[in-house]
């Protein structure tokens, strides 16, 4: 009962802040697949915050819908097609930032995919390559590239998104009695949602974590336990 209470007690919060704080004004904001999702989330977390985004993913129409959506909450954001995988693409979202917003003082890299899964016998070549291009390289080079244009901001940030399953393999999700068995390791008894991870990336993009560099930071309801 305390657990749960001190859990209501702290979304109450986070809701309260994600109105009433302005920990990001003046900062530009760069969120990789930021059209759905938890990129959607952290997308909007920020711009909450002050900072004046750039929304993007493979699909125009679905950047169009996110910020229009955005935009109808009256924050500053601009959107660009990106597929994290192509320079070009990269680079033309470096340098539409810049055009809209002056600069760049936060890249979040989110984007990622997630294929159908299968056993390690039954993962082809392909479909390993798509992963770690995507999901590794990918991320890597966009950091890289970004750098010229967050060397020029007072306090930069790059903040990187990935599974929890990078520590804590996870069973295919086959059926409800996997999904259950999985919740059962969960010291908060349920699943997060992403504007949980929106809360922790806002964090970490601030001047409140001025003194945080190179961590992992898990997020996962205490699956992870380290008391």
């Amino acid at each position: 009962m305390l657990r749960a209470a001190i859990s209501q007690a702290t979304r109450k919060c986070s809701n309260a802040c994600s109105v009433k704080c302005k920990r990001l004004e003046g900062k530009v904001a760069i969120v990789t697949g930021s059209t759905n999702g938890i990129g959607l989330s952290i997308a909007k977390r920020l711009a909450q915050e002050g900072a004046k985004v750039m929304i993007n993913s493979r699909k125009e129409s679905n950047v169009k819908k996110a910020v229009d959506e955005l935009k109808c909450a009256k924050l500053q954001v601009a959107g660009a097609v990106c597929h994290v995988g192509k320079s070009a693409d990269r680079k033309n979202l470096l340098e539409k930032t810049k055009t809209c917003f002056g600069g760049l003082d936060i890249l979040v890299c989110n984007a990622a995919v997630s294929p159908a899964l299968s056993t390690t016998m039954e993962t082809t070549e392909k479909l390993w390559d798509k992963i770690f291009d995507t999901n590794v390289k990918s991320t890597f080079l966009f950091m890289k590239e970004s750098l010229p244009f967050l060397k020029c901001s007072k306090s930069p940030s790059i903040i990187i998104v990935t599974s929890v399953a990078a520590y804590h393999p996870i069973d295919l999700y086959q059926s409800e009695t996997t999904h259950d068995s999985v919740v059962s390791n969960i010291s908060m008894g349920r699943t997060g949602t992403p504007d949980e991870i929106a809360g922790v990336a806002a964090f970490l993009a601030s001047d409140d974590a001025s003194y945080i560099t190179g961590e992992s930071i898990v997020v996962a309801g205490g699956m992870k336990s380290r008391l």
